[in-house]
């Protein structure tokens, strides 16, 4: 007999295919009666969703103090880096000397999601002329574009006016 299987001869491995366990079907399962859930109580019956519940006591997660701040105002930006638009730009993905926005960004598939606008961090080095319509940037990202002869501009933020309180 050679050492070649038939297509009817071929198996999964041992243990390759496990089957689940199926509860409550008998004494002689192991898993009958209870279905390995134990005998009375809350967390026998289903629909059972306790999580942090300490039997009416204040829960930990509720008596320990709380630390740092959430600012509820925060701008969430996509973050892109000189290096990931020069990929892009040897990749073909994008054209020397193309005017860019988050937009644009999304369908070169350089970020997935614009989010609230995009940011321009420095790290890497840009030799292609890119000339970007973006949220923000710092200052080595802005003379590394200028410096390979492109261009960024930024939206205009309106100055919050103050206002005098009206007794004054």
């Amino acid at each position: 007999m050679n050492d070649f299987t038939k297509l009817n001869d071929l198996r999964d491995n041992p243990g390759a295919r496990k089957s689940r366990v199926r509860v409550g079907r008998g004494i002689g399962s192991g898993v009958g009666k209870t279905a390995g859930r134990g005998q009375k109580g809350q967390k026998s019956r289903s629909g059972v969703a306790i999580k942090g519940f300490e039997g009416g006591q204040m829960p930990l997660h509720m008596r320990i103090p709380k630390r740092g701040f959430n600012n509820a105002f925060r701008v969430d930006y996509a973050e892109v880096n000189l290096v990931t638009l020069q990929k892009a730009v040897d990749a073909g993905k994008i054209k020397a000397g193309d005017s860019l926005d988050g937009a644009a960004l999304v369908a070169a598939g350089v970020i997935s999601h614009a989010r609230e606008g995009v940011r321009l961090l420095g790290k890497g080095a840009l030799t292609a002329k890119l000339n970007l319509k973006i949220a923000g940037v710092t200052k080595s990202a802005r003379a590394a574009v200028e410096a390979a002869g492109g261009s960024i501009e930024l939206p205009v933020v309106k100055p919050v006016v103050e206002r005098k309180p009206r007794n004054a």
